[in-house]
């Protein structure tokens, strides 16, 4: 068990001690208020009935409460002096609020305590999961690799034989890069050690790059992506940003259709006032409503999830996004139904000002 888990539990028990012990406290001394006031109630009492003794006997008042300071005569009637009967009230609420007062520090404390515990099993639990899911995803690809070097190391395969053992060694490889990359721009992301460097970009520029780049995958994997971004929308984004963001949606997109038999992705974009939002829709295995938010959480995936990733690639998403003072949202009408990401950056200013780009007429892969 870690130090700081030790020093947490220890902690923890001593407040639950402290917090009984002064509720033990306040409960003695209520106990004792009550006995000592009776007992004083009880010899006030025997000087109230000597008091009335010395009235009915012809003392005056005044020779009364000058011999008894504590007695009133009022009346011919000797009583106590309000003073004396409002002790036990007095001693009660003092007693009362200072053992309220620290009662309910202690509880915030075990409060506190009991919430720290709490996340650090939530991140704990998170870790485990994450490093059970990356040595699975790894080990997938390395047994793939071994099989493939294994295979060339047994018998001299022809060239055309080689080609199709080298492509996957190197998907493979792509794979393992992919995994590794997004472990550290999380980690990066989470220390704030990233300088973004935002300037006006091209929109359908920055998406055709991308596209350019899985047009193959899609082809291979029965995917049809369509693209209709008009060349004058423009964003103020950190370039290698803007280029990160747009392929990790992408890529959860045909990860989410691959997953599905194949089907279709569509991206549009328009300009809202002082933005552009860009909507990467797919036709793919879709999520529950209750889902939408917790997709970008950091080690999230889908319930039932069975395609290839790391949980860290919409993570990413949302944390570049809330750096360039943007945001991100996925909706989905349920399971099966498709899902859709919604992009929204800034617009940038001056569109005459940038240079001309790749038109984003429509795209089919």
């Amino acid at each position: 068990m870690k130090a700081t888990r030790v020093f947490q539990l220890t902690a923890l028990a001593l407040v639950v001690v402290s917090a009984v012990q002064v509720g033990w406290w306040l409960f003695d001394q209520h106990v004792y208020t009550v006995e000592k006031v009776a007992a004083a109630r009880t010899a006030y009492a025997e000087q109230a009935a000597a008091a009335q003794a010395l009235l009915d006997s012809g003392a005056t008042p005044q020779r009364v409460q000058q011999l008894l300071p504590g007695i009133v005569v009022a009346g011919g009637k000797a009583t106590l002096a309000p003073a004396l009967t409002t002790e036990e009230q007095r001693r009660s609420r003092q007693y009362a609020w200072e053992g309220s007062f620290f009662l309910l520090a202690l509880a915030a404390c075990i409060a506190v305590i009991a919430r720290a515990l709490r996340a650090e099993a939530h991140v704990r639990e998170q870790q485990d999961s994450f490093l059970a899911l990356v040595s699975h995803q790894f080990k997938t690809p390395l047994a793939s690799l071994q099989l493939s070097l294994e295979t060339m190391a047994l018998r001299a395969p022809s060239p055309e034989a080689a080609r199709p053992l080298i492509e996957r060694m190197l998907a493979d490889l792509a794979r393992m890069e992919q995994m590794v990359t997004q472990i550290l721009e999380s980690a990066r992301l989470e220390r704030g050690r990233v300088d973004l460097k935002p300037e006006p970009l091209q929109l359908a520029g920055a998406v055709q790059r991308v596209l350019a780049q899985l047009e193959e995958r899609a082809q291979s994997e029965r995917i049809t992506i369509t693209s209709d971004i008009a060349p004058a929308l423009t964003v103020v984004s950190d370039p290698l940003a803007l280029d990160v963001v747009v392929r990790n949606v992408l890529e959860n997109a045909l990860a989410a259709v691959k997953s599905a038999g194949g089907g279709h992705i569509t991206l549009c974009a328009r300009a809202t006032g002082r933005e552009v939002e860009l909507q990467v829709a797919d036709s793919g295995v879709g999520f529950a409503a209750a889902e939408g938010a917790r997709l970008f959480h950091k080690f999230s995936r889908l319930r039932g999830s069975t395609h290839y990733g790391t949980g860290l690639g919409l993570y990413i998403v949302r944390r570049l996004m809330e750096m360039a003072d943007g945001r991100v949202s996925a909706r989905s009408d349920g399971p099966g139904k498709g899902a859709s990401v919604h992009l929204t950056w800034p617009a940038a200013a001056e569109v005459s000002a940038l240079p001309p780009a790749a038109s984003a007429e429509s795209r089919r892969a």
